[in-house]
């Protein structure tokens, strides 16, 4: 018996077993990717929800935070009277609502409880998910300990969004601390990209050729879109795009006067009105640069892929969206659209970067 009549055997066989053993890892996993997959588009509703109830005003409206029984509406009219009741003691309602009636009150409480209570939803999916894939014993180990992490950052975000809102009903406050909605919104982005990451490395994604270096260049940009998007948490918690509503030019000015005007120096990038705006549209054209020269970068090396057409599109129309909603003073309806490309820019961003690595 020759040399190849003894080996053939042993490699088809041994290519089999990996045969098998990938086929059974991508049939287990299916449901892990499916769960994934409903856990993304929910907190894109989120984030969604969170834009309409900044947009409206409407997240002092529920001055107490109950995870569990707060998720009960007022069920009757004393108890409405009750919860009205609450909120004008608010300085909001004293400085800036004075005089609403309990009609207009529902409708802000309204767009608060369905933000609160799809976060409680988006929990239960995760947890109930979470436990349940690790009992019919569809997780490794080190796939548990990554979820797990990512249960807790999930609670991080819930807790933060209290923090948040408790910091707008301090006395004298009509709406909640801009840094405080940024970093609230950031960590939803995290969330968000944590999912969109993990559904692509467990399959959610085919191969890309790409060297170490691409890799390495694609996370750098994701990572500067989740600034873009920091940014922008800043500018919708100080409605400073409500100010300097021309393009390219601030005043008259590509760079506006008084950037640096408040002391200490740092204080200008939290609360400084101009530089939080001068801020996001520079975030905006370094990553818009970022993505075609990574773009070019890719050509040139022969290494194009399909996701990168629709990044770059992504990119033009979110330019498109932030200079539209600056020159028409932010309607709402392109301030929501502006917030919702951001996310899917940044989840098209994670996914192209966390793709395994061809051979």
């Amino acid at each position: 018996m020759s040399f190849d009549d003894s080996i053939l055997p042993l490699a088809q066989s041994s290519f089999e077993t990996r045969s098998e053993k990938l086929g059974s890892s991508w049939m287990r996993l299916r449901s892990v990717r499916l769960w994934l997959a409903i856990l993304t588009f929910l907190v894109f509703v989120m984030v969604l929800v969170g834009g309409m109830t900044r947009l409206t005003d409407s997240g002092l409206s529920i001055t107490e935070w109950k995870p569990v029984v707060g998720a009960v509406p007022p069920l009757s009219g004393q108890a409405w009277s009750e919860e009205f009741d609450r909120y004008r003691a608010t300085s909001q309602y004293e400085l800036m609502n004075r005089g609403m009636s309990l009609g207009e009150f529902k409708r802000i409480y309204w767009w608060e409880w369905a933000h609160r209570q799809l976060g409680r939803f988006i929990g239960a999916v995760y947890l109930v998910g979470l436990v349940g894939f690790a009992i019919a014993g569809k997780l490794t180990l080190r796939l548990g300990l990554w979820l797990f992490a990512g249960g807790l950052l999930l609670g991080l975000q819930g807790l933060v969004g209290w923090i948040m809102v408790a910091s707008g009903l301090k006395p004298g406050m009509i709406a909640v601390a801009p840094v405080k909605l940024s970093l609230h919104l950031t960590l939803a982005s995290l969330f968000f990209a944590f999912l969109v990451a993990t559904h692509a490395r467990l399959g959610g994604a085919e191969a890309v050729r790409r060297a170490t270096a691409g890799t390495v260049v694609a996370w750098v940009i994701a990572v500067a879109a989740l600034v873009q998007i920091a940014l922008g948490g800043l500018v919708a918690g100080h409605d400073a795009g409500l100010t300097y509503n021309t393009w390219p030019l601030m005043d008259g000015r590509f760079v506006p006067a008084g950037l640096l005007a408040m002391q200490p120096l740092w204080h200008n990038f939290t609360d400084n009105i101009t530089t939080v705006q001068f801020d996001h549209r520079i975030g905006g054209y370094v990553l818009a640069a970022l993505v075609i020269g990574y773009g070019l970068w890719r050509l040139a090396v022969r290494r194009w892929s399909s996701d990168l057409t629709l990044i770059l599109a992504v990119v033009v129309c979110q330019v498109s969206l932030g200079i539209l909603a600056l020159l028409l003073v932010v309607p709402w309806p392109i301030a929501l659209a502006h917030q919702a490309m951001a996310l899917v820019l940044f989840g098209l961003l994670v996914r192209h970067a966390a793709r395994p690595t061809a051979s």
